[in-house]
């Protein structure tokens, strides 16, 4: 496999949550994607226990199945009933977002594989100690297998929206879902093009402090 010899500033300064750009006509190779993870694996974990656990998803029918519960999720977003966790505004960068996840949404039954992290036990109803080392012990392996994938000319999305859904892609999956909560929803795939460029973010200056609030 050939990379893209980005620096690791680029890496880290340029890795995107790629939705519009996902290129689900080109084959992603198992081999590829254990590669990222192997990687991934090497982040740090709660007294190094490696108690995660990964599922890919490559099989066509079962994507299309998860592509379902994902537009289900979403289709939760405007339901009245159900306050979103964090709402759409109205400024063009939402419009774009929202565009841009309505893009996802219909080319996701065609994904060549997607990524379901597994974190043990459930973080519902235990205190801020026990959930900071439940999240803490996975979500910077999940990051680094989404660069791992940037650097090998592949995009993903950190979708969260599946967490509606939970109990229902455990149950397609296998998973016990008393035993294990899914970290988010990832697709995968090569992106088209893979020239990304920094987003806008607040200046260091506007969320910086030191020594205290």
């Amino acid at each position: 496999m050939t990379k893209l010899g980005l620096s690791v500033d680029e890496v880290l300064s340029t890795t995107r949550a790629v939705r519009k750009r996902l290129d689900v006509t080109r084959p992603v190779s198992r081999e590829l994607i254990e590669e990222c993870l192997d990687l991934a694996l090497q982040a740090p974990n709660g007294s190094n226990r490696n108690t995660w656990r990964w599922i890919i998803v490559d099989d066509p029918a079962m994507i299309a199945k998860l592509a379902d519960e994902y537009k289900a999720a979403m289709g939760l977003l405007n339901d009245g009933t159900m306050p979103t966790p964090n709402p759409i505004g109205t400024s063009d960068r939402d419009a774009r977002i929202l565009e841009s996840a309505h893009a996802l949404v219909e080319k996701l039954d065609k994904m060549p594989a997607i990524l379901i992290p597994l974190m043990p036990g459930r973080p519902d109803g235990t205190d801020a100690i026990t959930q900071a080392s439940m999240w803490g012990s996975i979500v910077q392996a999940v990051w680094s297998f989404m660069l791992a994938l940037r650097e090998r000319g592949l995009g993903s999305i950190w979708a969260t929206v599946t967490s509606r859904r939970e109990k229902e892609i455990a149950e397609l999956l296998g998973i016990p879902f008393e035993e294990y909560t899914q970290v988010g929803f990832f697709p995968i795939a090569y992106t088209e093009g893979t020239q990304f460029k920094k987003a806008w973010r607040k200046p260091v200056e506007d969320v910086l402090s030191y020594n205290g609030f």
